[in-house]
């Protein structure tokens, strides 16, 4: 039986397991990057290992989610980026070059390569033929030192795309297509491998479109099989040579295969708060629209703003309108500017903001109270905009381009109607990209050769060995989708203390209860109730980390998020799973205590404990876990087993997981 490509590529990385969907396996990886918010972490995490060098073949640190510094603290972080980077040779990405996702699809993404990014849309440079793969960030350290990644063995999906995309429809149609079927939820356990004569038809960056936003699936990744397009976009960049051909085998064999006929598709939009809420542009056209945003990691290249202008370019978008752009790279920003459609932008009542992440999580371009904001951005969960009670809708560069014109939303097939004279940008690649590196500082060029750290950055917390006995009160009762925006807020208020454990746990699910954090204390501990999905959105560790901190024992969900359930091994806080009606039936204020011995039980390889309720009613919980898991759980997390593991061996060589 042949391969798929994505067991090709961790066939050739396997370090431990067999690729049997279900069981975990450790692969090598090749290159690591981590941002902004995560990035401090993931270093006072490698300092704590007592490393001195990075192992990978590339390292990357991007300054892109605080990048307009309205804080000491924030300037502070970049700061001790730029020293950690330097300290212990990576390469560092200055605040205000790109999001992590663009620029390192521009400089270092390469075909068959592995890619683990702290940072929940890693799988971005899936579009060029790289596995990449969202995690914590102490699952990068480690794999920064050297030591395998481990992950559960992924079905893989043949996403079959046949026919050409009609005009007006493009990329992010075919990812919000693809929402629309699966939800935000199809893609958990899944890696998603999209083949087909569509697929061949489409360019590099419409790829990543998709790469990008598979991550709102619940994928663990997303890939594209590499050809033509693939080898005249690296050349494009001027990395010809590192093109490699990569396919499935013939007779490769998918867990499951979805099919879309592109000429089938229409201009989407996703309605207010979920990335899975999909409707036809027509279903909500003359809704009032009083923001538009064209950018993000999704859709902030030059061929998703340059279609953008050329809609707006000599016309005024409406007078209650404010329509930003934020380049995804300085790259793309550059050259736009070159090419004089910034200025076109301009003319047209456009503001150009700095190539940033900002808005898609909340820090500037704020919408107002009572409002429709439209962005072409990945997510919209309630209140990520900065506000709460926000209605973000997500959409294509055209749609929201179009929006900005009319002042509503509308398809943009009846715009140009309307008008007569607009006619569909389609995607267009530039000659070649030329723009500056300068702001790219290579391991050579490093100027700090030591650890530079401001007031607000503290110590990496550590939980100490599991406990034989786990009970408290249940300090909240959560609904379905609870997202890691719920857990740590993302915005500006709160991204500054990413550094400070102790204050940044003040927030801890404050979108959900305000008074959780003090409960906590209070109670000195507790444990969490949730339902489905408990835990989706960003890679962000902090999310386990802070809850963690103060003392929560255990999450009891219907179902866990991939990377938040690896963040709770990581942080030693036990992750089981219920049914819905033992869900049901526990209330906010009761009293959990699991009956079990739970530190032998996890050691042992138990799967089932049971739970009592309020010393009334039993039921019972699961614990669906690798040995290696149970390890780090029984050690308190996984710095704590990862250190024990290195100093019990050679002392030389670098930290694995077991």
């Amino acid at each position: 039986m042949g391969q798929t490509l994505t067991e090709k590529i961790l066939d050739d990385h396997l370090v431990e397991g067999d690729l049997t969907p279900g069981e975990e396996i450790g692969i090598e990886i090749d290159q690591v990057l981590a941002q902004d918010t995560t990035g401090t972490m993931v270093w006072l995490q490698f300092e704590a290992l007592d490393l001195d060098e990075v192992q990978t073949e590339l390292a990357a640190q991007y300054c892109d989610h605080q990048t307009y510094q309205f804080d000491f603290k924030n300037t502070d972080d970049h700061r001790f980026l730029r020293s950690a980077a330097g300290t212990y040779g990576a390469y560092f990405s200055r605040p205000g070059n790109g999001i992590c996702h663009n620029v390192h699809k521009e400089n270092f993404a390469a075909p068959g390569k592995t890619l683990l990014g702290s940072d929940s849309h890693t799988p971005t440079p899936g579009g060029l033929g790289e596995l990449a793969i969202g995690a914590g960030g102490l699952d990068i350290a480690v794999a920064m030192g050297g030591g395998a990644y481990y992950v559960e063995m992924p079905e893989v999906v043949n996403v079959k795309l046949e026919g050409e995309l009609p005009e007006w429809a493009t990329a992010k149609d075919i990812v919000l297509e693809m929402l629309r079927r699966l939800s935000v939820k199809g893609g958990v356990g899944k890696v998603f491998e999209y083949t087909g004569e569509g697929a061949a038809s489409l360019t590099v960056p419409e790829r990543t479109t998709i790469t990008n936003m598979g991550t709102e699936l619940g994928a663990t990744s997303s890939i594209f099989e590499t050809d033509e397009q693939t080898k005249d976009y690296l050349e494009r960049q001027g990395r010809g040579d590192e093109y490699v051909e990569l396919t499935a085998d013939e007779d490769a064999e998918y867990a499951d295969e979805v099919v879309i006929d592109l000429a089938d598709l229409e201009p989407l939009i996703a309605k207010p708060s979920m990335p899975d809420n999909i409707v036809p542009v027509r279903e909500v056209a003359g809704e009032k629209v009083e923001q538009v945003i064209v950018g993000s990691c999704t859709n902030g290249g030059y061929e998703d703003v340059l279609p953008a202008a050329k809609m707006v370019k000599g016309r005024e978008i409406a007078k209650h309108i404010e329509m930003i752009v934020a380049p995804g790279s300085k790259q793309a920003g550059e050259l736009l500017a070159r090419q004089g459609w910034t200025a076109e932008m301009m003319a047209a009542g456009v503001n150009v903001s700095e190539a940033t992440c900002g808005p898609c999580i909340g820090i500037g371009h704020v919408p107002a109270s009572d409002s429709v904001s439209l962005r072409t951005f990945n997510r919209n969960f309630e209140g990520r905009s900065g506000i709460e009670d926000d209605s973000v809708f997500l959409c294509s560069p055209e749609v929201a381009a179009a929006a900005a014109l009319k002042g509503e939303i509308v398809d943009p097939r009846d715009l140009a109607d309307e008008l007569g004279d607009l006619d569909a940008p389609g995607i267009e690649l530039p000659d070649k990209y030329d723009g500056s590196k300068s702001d790219i500082i290579t391991p050579d060029e490093a100027i700090d050769d030591e650890l530079i750290k401001g007031p607000n950055i503290g110590n990496v917390p550590l939980k100490d060995e599991l406990a034989a006995d786990i009970e408290g009160e249940t300090l909240l009762h959560m609904e379905d989708n609870i997202t890691t925006d719920h857990i740590i807020p993302a915005t500006s208020d709160i991204l500054k203390f990413r550094s400070n454990i102790e204050r940044l746990s003040e927030f801890t699910l404050s979108r959900v209860d305000d008074s959780f954090a003090q409960r906590a204390k209070d109670a000195d501990g507790g444990v969490l109730v949730a339902g489905e999905n408990y835990g989706q959105g960003s890679s962000r560790e902090h999310a386990a980390m802070c809850p963690m901190y103060l003392g929560i024992e255990a999450v009891f969900a219907q179902s866990f998020a991939r990377i938040h359930k690896a963040n709770l091994f990581n942080f030693g806080i036990v992750p089981l799973t219920i049914d819905e009606e033992t869900y049901e039936k526990i209330e906010q204020g009761d009293d959990i205590a699991i009956v079990d011995d739970v530190a032998e039980a996890v050691r042992s390889g138990d799967e089932e404990f049971t739970i009592r309720v309020n010393d009334d009613w039993e039921a019972t919980a699961n614990l669906k876990a690798s040995e290696r898991e149970r390890k780090i759980l029984a050690a308190g997390g996984k710095l704590s087993w990862t250190k024990q593991q290195y100093e019990e061996g050679s002392g030389g060589a670098a930290p694995a997981d077991d």
